[in-house]
């Protein structure tokens, strides 16, 4: 008995090891052998003190930020850090030409200063695992009827689990593709304030030439504040509402890094795929990144080329211009990475080790066959899909018309009341204020005419709505001349009545299906997005029902096969609370090059150029930083201050944001980025090369002390010298 013991803890040793510091562990199953793993390399809390749902614990200071990133509580008056990227939205919309917090950096010196936002915050109260409880509702269902099953399932689930008058939201994860499910019970608040941010020369320093790049030196941090009623419940906003109390905030360290430290970060990771199959890879390295990065780089193209003219049209079209850029980057390099490393044939080579498992057992030996024959059905249309996706509503105003499609069927469905009509053109005519309030006209006619013409080209002909580009050819000329998309794109953007207010005004007042059916703009959305809907999209959704129950079925077998290691095994990302831990590394990304495990001031300042896009900052941070004005946040072994720091944790989109944490609980810095040598962590995890790129939170106390004057808030904090 002792020596099968023993060789399962040499096992479960070896795995650890092997696994380097991948992994994004759910905290309520954090296995003792991994939280031994993590006092072994550093950390210093018990268990209880990381999760705990009957007294406080460290994951009552993380929380969902906005809609798609991390944050957490550093004060005992709800102070919340998190990234300027993912502040960007609020700051810009604070924004004005008169008072630009996003050109000019902003720091309320009270509370009364703070400002108003369109934010929410969530907080994880709980997780249940009721994993039994669907899977008994969804015995002898596969395909397309246990999809549909599932989901309704998992939304009455939801349902029941929630509390609108408690602010309480559950939503329902489906773990490792489904074959383990739990229940995580949020609250939600909604009177979140903008309490500080950097100039956007410090918070997006280095632009896109910098993003997923190493070494970094970018300020990457915003500073919000989560009130509550008087008696700390969530509420709408209101002059007497009070900051919150929260259950745990983190402290923040003041202490120098050494390479080898241990970090971990908390956070919730978006997505990842880590046990796709090498069908799902090849496609992604063969159609759909590079359909995407294709797209996305004709996009930017002629947004940035707006936003240099004008400094008004650089504030409406920033924060979708950064969106779209950062993941039109990590695309690029992800495949790039998929390739230089054979993701495909290392995810082959094991598929041939669990097909010769699997023969003889019925539940998995035809798997891959099946399973293969699936994307080959799907494979001729899936350019088309990203096509539709990324180019045609990669056009704001296509996108607009697009929705406007729901207007239309309230129009011609048959018994449709007159409050039904009035519903619908209520709704299209406030979807139609924001997006005027954000559209600019140049670089979207110019994204229209190009993205015509690039679907002409590459997308297979027996594909194209039937009709359209013969008329177009017999309309505005050639199908091969440029000069053709722009006369086409020139005329939808002059007659559509999205952009003339008295006959949208008229259409609104006395609306008919006639009218909208008529508007050039509408015409192009409904062409294509009927054709695709219609002839393609049920391919699309008999390719995902398949693909999702060969993939359970994969990671089933997988666990059945070597049910030692699965016990080890953790679930894809899913915006679900994680943790991941590690250390704070340098590395050695190719041959004789090293990168050191900080930046500091002094290259901040040798990359700064006055003036540039991408590369300037503010007058009074470069006097600041030549005079060495460092005050308590000095790096004491290298006598300048550290801009930013890498680590060897395990995170993802979502991410974004999170806090980066050392043994003692304390904060030292905040995730940001990835590297670019490692790109293609969504599919495969790298334990070599794989970096977190973290802004040091001595810099970001320094920038709202001694950049912005903030140093009200830094009384607020609790400092670990």
């Amino acid at each position: 008995m002792k020596k099968i013991l023993l060789t399962i803890v040499l096992f479960l040793t070896v795995v650890l090891k092997s696994m380097a510091d991948e992994g994004m562990w759910l905290p309520l199953l954090l296995g003792q052998q991994v939280y031994n793993d993590m006092v072994k390399k550093g950390l210093k809390l018990t268990k209880d003190q990381l999760y705990n749902i009957n007294k406080p614990s460290l994951k009552d200071a993380i929380l969902i930020f906005g809609g798609g990133c991390t944050g957490e509580i550093v004060s005992a008056e709800g102070l919340i850090f998190t990234n300027h990227h993912c502040g960007y939205n609020a700051i810009a919309s604070a924004s004005t030409m008169e008072r630009n917090y996003l050109r000019d950096g902003f720091y309320a010196r009270s509370k009364s200063e703070e400002i108003p936002t369109n934010l929410s915050v969530q907080f994880l109260l709980r997780i249940e695992d009721i994993t039994k409880e669907v899977m008994d509702s969804l015995k002898g269902l596969s395909g397309t009827e246990r999809v549909q099953r599932q989901g309704a399932v998992l939304a009455a689930i939801n349902k029941r689990m929630s509390d609108a008058s408690q602010n309480i939201e559950t939503r329902v994860s489906a773990l490792f593709k489904g074959n383990q499910f739990l229940a995580f019970v949020y609250q939600r608040y909604t009177d979140i304030r903008l309490v500080g941010a950097p100039p956007e020369s410090v918070g997006k320093f280095g632009g896109d030439t910098d993003n997923w790049e190493w070494p970094r030196h970018t300020g990457d941090f915003s500073v919000f504040r989560v009130y509550t009623s008087a008696d700390g419940k969530p509420a709408k906003y209101a002059e007497g509402n009070k900051p919150m109390k929260p259950k745990w905030y983190l402290p923040v360290s003041l202490r120098p890094l050494k390479d080898g430290d241990f970090s971990m970060i908390w956070g919730y990771p978006g997505g990842t795929n880590r046990y796709e199959s090498s069908y799902g890879i090849k496609l992604a390295t063969d159609i759909n990144n590079p359909t995407l990065v294709k797209l996305r780089d004709m996009r930017l193209k002629y947004m940035f080329e707006e936003m240099k003219k004008d400094p008004a049209v650089k504030l409406q079209l920033a924060s979708n211009y950064a969106g779209i850029a950062n993941y039109w980057k990590f695309f690029d390099g992800e495949t790039k990475q998929l390739l230089k490393y054979d993701v495909f044939g290392q995810k082959q080579a094991a598929e041939v080790k669990f097909n010769a498992w699997a023969k003889g057992k019925p539940e998995y030996e035809n798997l891959f066959a099946d399973w293969g024959k699936a994307y080959d059905a799907w494979r001729p249309y899936a350019k088309h899909r990203q096509y539709l996706n990324e180019g045609m509503f990669g056009s704001p105003l296509i996108a607009f018309a697009g929705s406007l499609l729901q207007l239309e069927a309230a129009l011609v469905k048959t018994g449709a009341t007159k409050a039904d009509i009035t519903k619908a053109v209520e709704a299209a005519n406030n979807q139609r204020k924001g997006f005027l309030n954000d559209e600019n006209k140049v670089s979207d006619q110019n994204i229209l005419a190009s993205v015509t013409r690039m679907f002409y080209e590459d997308v297979d002909k027996e594909q194209h709505p039937v009709g359209f580009y013969g008329t177009l050819k017999n309309s505005y000329g050639a199908l091969d001349d440029d000069a053709t998309y722009k006369k086409y794109a020139a005329d939808v953007f002059s007659r559509t009545m999205i952009f003339d207010d008295t006959r949208w005004n008229a259409f609104v007042a006395n609306p008919d299906a006639v009218t909208l059916q008529s508007d050039p703009a509408f015409a192009h959305a409904s062409a294509f997005l009927v054709n695709y809907n219609t002839k393609f999209g049920p391919f699309s959704q008999q390719f995902n029902a398949k693909n999702a129950e060969y993939g359970r079925l994969y990671l089933k077998g997988v666990m059945e096969m070597d049910p030692v290691k699965a016990k080890m095994m953790y679930p894809d990302a899913t915006f679900t609370m994680r943790v991941s831990y590690g250390n704070v590394k340098s590395y050695r990304p190719r041959d004789a090059v090293f990168y050191d495990y900080v930046t500091t001031s002094k290259g901040l300042l040798e990359k700064y150029k006055a003036g540039d896009y991408e590369f300037d900052l503010p007058a009074n941070q470069i006097e600041l930083l030549k005079k060495k004005d460092f005050g308590q946040y000095m790096d004491p072994t290298r006598k300048e201050l550290v801009i930013g720091f890498i680590t060897t944790n395990d995170i993802t989109g979502g991410n974004s944001g999170s806090p980066v944490i050392n043994g003692r609980g304390e904060l030292i810095g905040l995730a940001f980025d990835g590297n670019y040598e490692a790109l293609s962590h969504k599919l495969a995890f790298d334990k070599d090369l794989n970096r977190t790129i973290c802004v040091d939170i001595r810099y970001v106390l320094w920038c709202i002390d001694k950049l912005g004057g903030g140093s009200n808030l830094i009384k607020e904090l609790k400092l670990m010298k």
